[in-house]
Formats: structure tokens, C-alpha cells, sequence
């Protein structure tokens, strides 16, 4: 017997409308990409009893069981509750699922929690970032990365955010065995020059990326002062069907809390001048962007914003990609 369900409803609680008739998949919030590993046995049970037996782990770094029944629902959500209590993720009402499916589950690399490139903690600074934006209907895409390596391809999102070490340099330390030259030159951008057999670094081509201290045998070089963490944020990659791209850089030394109160900015901007005409009610971000110009976009991003010193604000920014429009 057919079934009529409420899809937007049912999308909206984070369930996907899937090819097979009568069947959903339940979409997995992992902020982050990290879980305890006890937690895979409560989504194998909710899998094997309520699903077709599988887990399909997805791009952004979060699980969906698929083949599950509309009427399990409501169930499958009570299940779900224990993992989401335990990532300390957003509700409205304890055993309803997921509030929003709008904005994506933050995707972050492993940061330095294991990786020796790691500038910061990406698990830890996404939690944040989740803590602070979800539950909410608009469509963004957040990605953390730990290094300029970027293993978490943040550029394809609408916000990625690049660890960077701002370089502390103590003379009485170095030795002039010329690593952190021959690193940075070899592996980086070679921002590092010899001078009178002393290392200089170039502030304005760094690119924070840590290898002059990962590979100082002294330790001549070190991440900064305290725990002062620098980041360079992009804005608005996107792949997709239309006009593909990579997203630019728009602040290079930003700091945690600079970055957050920007993407809450840009909720507010999207707000007020989204198409409320758009397909399912959603619009990509640079869209609304290339409408009103970066510039207006600017002035609702950096409202109330107070950035570090050293921060460096790019503007005007054009975006390059094919355009099939």
C-alpha cells in the first residue's frame, strides 16, 4: 500500500527521498568526521533493524542508513538519540532527529590531533563552528583544513578555513643550518631566504604552512605566541551543474572567533537576499553574491567584526571557473 508523505518535511529531518518507493535514508550528522567508536554499534543496529543492512558513508564525511520505512521514521529518531546527545549536537525536542538538513555537516581533515602538519585542531574548532550554526534551513557548506595542504579540498565549499602558523623566529636558537630554508624553498613557496647566513622570512608570500618549525632541528622556529591560532578563510567554492569554481581567499591571519562571527554575518546577508523563488527554496551563496556584488556582501560579513593585527582582508574578489549561463 502506497504511503503519501510530507517530503519536505521528511528532508527537512534530515531523511532522504530515495529511488526505491515507500523507502528513506537517514542522513548522519558527524561534525568534524569524528565519532567514538562505540557509537557504530548503535548505527549498525538502527542499519540491520530498520534499514536494508548498509551504511554508506558519504562526501561530507557523515554516515546515511538507507532503506528504512517511512512509518520507522519517528523510530529510527529515538534511536538516533544517544549519538546525537553524545556529539552534543542542536535539537529542539529530544528524539526528533535532526531539526535542519539545510546547512551540511562540517567536514574538517584530522588536524593535529594525529597529523604532524596540522596547524590546529579541526576536529575541536569544527565542533564549534557546529555548535554555533546549526540547526538552520540555509544551505551552506563549511570545511576545515589543518594545513595549506589542503587534504579536506576546502575550496569547494562555501567557507574553508585553512590552518596557518604565524612563524616565531628566536635568533638565539638558530644555528644557520639552513632547514628552514631548504624546506620551505623545496616543499613551500620559499618564503625563507639566507642573509648573512641568517634566515628571513617573507610576511607578505608566507603562507603559514608550518614547515620551517616542523623541520627546525633547534627549534629556532616555533607556532607563535601561547595559543594564538591564525587561519585564512575562503569564500564560496561550489561544484554543481552551472559555473563550477574554487573558492578565493578572502582573509589571510583571521582568528577563530572572527570566523565564526562572519559565517553567522552571511547567514543574515542570505536572509535578506536569497530568491525565495529558487528551486526547493535554495540558493547558492555566491549566486546571491555575483546579484547584489561583493562589495554589498563585504559590508554584511564584516559587521561587528574585529580581526587580529596581523589580518590581511582581500578585496575586491573575483571568482573564475567555467560558465555555462
Amino acid at each position: 500500500m502506497s504511503q503519501d508523505i510530507n517530503t519536505k518535511k521528511l528532508k527537512k529531518n534530515a531523511f532522504r527521498v530515495t529511488k526505491v518507493r515507500g523507502k528513506t535514508a537517514s542522513r548522519i550528522r558527524i561534525p568534524g568526521g569524528y565519532l567514538p567508536a562505540s557509537l557504530l554499534s548503535e548505527l549498525q543496529d538502527i542499519a540491520q533493524t530498520y534499514g536494508n543492512g548498509s551504511l554508506h558513508i558519504t562526501s561530507r564525511q557523515g554516515f546515511e542508513i538507507p532503506g528504512i520505512d517511512f512509518a520507522d521514521m519517528p523510530t529510527v529518531n529515538e534511536k538516533l538519540q544517544p549519538l546525537i546527545e553524545t556529539l552534543e549536537i542542536n535539537q529542539t525536542a529530544p528524539g526528533t532527529g535532526y531539526p535542519a538538513a539545510g546547512t551540511r555537516n562540517v567536514t574538517a581533515c584530522i588536524g593535529n590531533r594525529v597529523c604532524p602538519y596540522g596547524c590546529y585542531d579541526t576536529v575541536g574548532f569544527a565542533s564549534r563552528i557546529e555548535k554555533a550554526i546549526f540547526p538552520n534551513d540555509l544551505h551552506f557548506k563549511v570545511a576545515l583544513t589543518g594545513c595549506p595542504n589542503d587534504c579536506a579540498k576546502v575550496r569547494m565549499h562555501d567557507f574553508g578555513i585553512i590552518g596557518m602558523t604565524l612563524p616565531h623566529f628566536d635568533e638565539n636558537r638558530c644555528v644557520s643550518c639552513k632547514a628552514c630554508e631548504k624546506y620551505c624553498r623545496r616543499k613551500s613557496v620559499q618564503a625563507i631566504s639566507m642573509v648573512n647566513e641568517r634566515p628571513v622570512r617573507n610576511e607578505e608570500k608566507c603562507i603559514g604552512c608550518g614547515e620551517c618549525v616542523i623541520n627546525c632541528p633547534m627549534r629556532a622556529w616555533t607556532r607563535g605566541e601561547g595559543s594564538k591560532k591564525r587561519y585564512r578563510l575562503t569564500l564560496f567554492g561550489r561544484t554543481g551543474k552551472r559555473n563550477p569554481r574554487l573558492g578565493e581567499d578572502f582573509i589571510k591571519w583571521a582568528d577563530e572567533e572572527s570566523i565564526i562571527k562572519i559565517i553567522l554575518n552571511t547567514y543574515d546577508y542570505v536572509a535578506e537576499y536569497i530568491d525565495r523563488d529558487a528551486p526547493e527554496g535554495k540558493e547558492h551563496i555566491g549566486y546571491i553574491v555575483d546579484r547584489t556584488g561583493f562589495e554589498e556582501y563585504k559590508k554584511w560579513a564584516l559587521k561587528d567584526v574585529e580581526l587580529p593585527s596581523e589580518a590581511i582582508v582581500y578585496s575586491p574578489l573575483y571568482w573564475h571557473g567555467p560558465k555555462y549561463m
